[in-house]
């Protein structure tokens, strides 16, 4: 078995992958529960063995370092020089700024579980309405087909798109699990989820319903 060594002076935080990676499902695993302990932080914490084995549940600090660079090779996790607090302000107030970086020359929204829209960039109040209740829909089918999806087709994504003849997105709906809540981004064109902003969002929305 190899040897990990925990490097001092870096604060774990989430990558912008790794902070959709902890929303894009409901289900349970080793690697979403640690992203999740991360976004239900208000700062990310110094990389020291106390902090290990707080995020990962694991005494044993070469198994939690192992399940660490394991997150890190999968570009989930990233080590920082410096202390990153959570986005400050209200939801309401820093979502339309979020999602205006996500949507890039697109457009953005984000929707609950019931069909309504917290927030918009770009689309006009009507279609942001409608696009909110198709998101409520897309929900239903998947759950009506979830054991074709997941089971025979093998699919891990619940996310759903319109599509154009070259196989791009034309707008995409993507659900964020957060705690007992189901959320929904939609964007329109390209999206840009590399981004920090998609930190800042999924962040925001642990903190606020994580539970």
């Amino acid at each position: 078995m190899a040897e990990y060594e925990l490097l001092s002076g870096l604060h774990i935080a989430p990558s912008p992958a790794g902070a959709y990676y902890a929303a894009s499902s409901p289900l349970d695993d080793p690697a979403r529960a640690t992203l999740i302990r991360l976004l239900s932080r208000t700062e990310t914490p110094p990389f020291t063995p106390i902090t290990l084995r707080e995020l990962t549940g694991l005494a044993d600090e070469q198994a939690a370092l192992e399940h660490i660079y394991r997150l890190q090779n999968l570009g989930l996790v990233q080590g920082l020089r410096e202390a990153r607090h959570s986005p400050q302000g209200s939801l309401e107030t820093a979502l339309p700024g979020i999602l205006a970086e996500l949507a890039g020359y697109g457009k953005a929204l984000l929707a609950d579980e019931q069909g309504f829209y917290l927030a918009t960039h770009g689309f006009h109040h009507e279609t942001a309405e409608e696009l909110a209740g198709l998101s409520a829909d897309l929900g239903s089918l998947h759950t009506r087909h979830v054991g074709l999806l997941e089971g025979n087709l093998g699919l891990r994504t619940s996310a759903w798109a319109l599509i154009n003849a070259g196989g791009m997105s034309e707008i995409g709906f993507w659900p964020l699990f957060v705690g007992r809540y189901r959320f929904v981004l939609i964007i329109s064109g390209t999206p840009n989820l590399h981004q920090a902003a998609t930190l800042d969002l999924i962040w925001m929305l642990f903190r606020r319903y994580g539970g």
